[in-house]
C-alpha cells in the first residue's frame, strides 16, 4: 500500500488578497499595495471570481506554494513533474542508499492473491540485486534494477494556476489512482489556506459537464465535496480503462 503524506509547507501570505489587489490594480489608477490594503475577502472572493471566469488567470500565478510530498512511488513522480511551470526537488538515488525494501504496493495488486505474490516475489528480486550491485558499482549505477514502485519524496512548489491545472487534470477519476490521491491531499491542503482561490478547484465535474467524452467515468463528483481518504482507497483498488 501507499504511505503518501502531503504537507503544505509555505505558502505567499494572504494568497487570495494578493490576486485579488494584483487584478483590481490592472483596472484602476491605484497600485496593488492600496488597492491590497483595502481588499476584504468579500471583496476578493467577487474580484477573483470576475477575473478568473473571464478567463484572465495570469493574476493567480502571483500565489505560490510549497509541499512535501513523501512516499509516493517514482511512477508517481514521472508523472508528475510532467507539470512543468514548477519547481521539484526530489530525493537522489545517487546520494541516497535505497538498501532498505520500501516501495508502492497498488491496492488492485494487494487485493488479488496471485497477483499480490507475482509482485512481491519481484521487489525483492529487484532489492537483493540492487544490494549485491552496491557492494561492488556505484549507487548511481546500482540503481538501474530498481522498480518505479520504488518510494521516494520530493518537494514541489507550484502558482495557484498551475494547481489549478493539476487538480483539473490529477483529481479526475480517470487518473492513475496514486497521483489522483496525491492531488486530492494537495486540494484540501490549498483551499485551507486559500478558500477563495480554490473554492471551485478539482475536476473538471465540479464546474460542469466532464470534458473526457465517451471516456468519461459516468460518476461525477458532488461540487466542492472532497472525497475522504477511504472513498479514495476503494477507488484506487479499481483502475481506470
Amino acid at each position: 500500500m501507499s504511505d503518501l503524506k502531503v504537507r503544505l509547507l509555505n505558502h505567499t501570505k494572504n494568497p487570495d488578497r494578493i490576486c485579488a489587489a494584483a487584478a483590481q490594480s490592472c483596472y484602476s489608477e491605484q497600485g496593488a499595495g492600496e488597492l491590497f490594503d483595502g481588499t476584504t475577502d468579500e471583496r476578493a472572493k467577487k474580484m477573483i471570481k470576475k477575473v478568473v471566469g473571464m478567463g484572465h488567470l495570469s493574476v493567480v500565478e502571483h500565489a505560490h506554494f510549497t509541499f512535501s510530498v513523501e512516499g509516493v512511488s517514482r511512477s508517481l513522480t514521472h508523472q508528475l513533474v510532467r507539470h512543468r511551470i514548477a519547481s521539484y526537488s526530489q530525493q537522489s538515488q545517487r546520494y541516497v542508499g535505497m538498501s532498505k525494501a520500501e516501495y508502492v504496493f497498488p491496492p488492485s495488486i494487494a487485493g488479488d492473491p496471485e497477483a499480490r505474490k507475482a509482485f512481491s516475489e519481484a521487489m525483492d528480486n529487484a532489492w537483493k540485486a540492487y544490494r549485491l550491485l552496491a557492494k561492488t558499482v556505484p549507487k548511481e549505477d546500482a540503481r538501474y534494477v530498481l522498480p518505479n514502485a520504488c518510494q521516494t519524496n520530493i518537494t514541489v512548489t507550484m502558482n495557484a494556476r498551475e494547481l489549478w491545472h493539476l487538480f483539473s487534470l490529477r483529481c479526475c477519476r480517470r487518473a492513475q489512482w496514486e497521483i489522483r490521491m496525491m492531488a486530492w491531499k494537495m486540494l484540501s491542503e490549498a483551499k485551507e489556506a486559500a478558500p477563495i482561490l480554490f473554492e471551485d478547484a478539482g475536476p473538471p465535474c465540479f464546474r460542469g459537464p466532464c470534458p473526457e467524452g465517451d471516456y468519461s467515468c459516468g460518476k461525477p463528483y458532488k461540487k466542492g465535496v472532497l472525497p475522504s481518504e477511504e472513498e479514495l482507497m476503494v477507488e484506487s483498488a479499481k483502475p481506470t480503462d
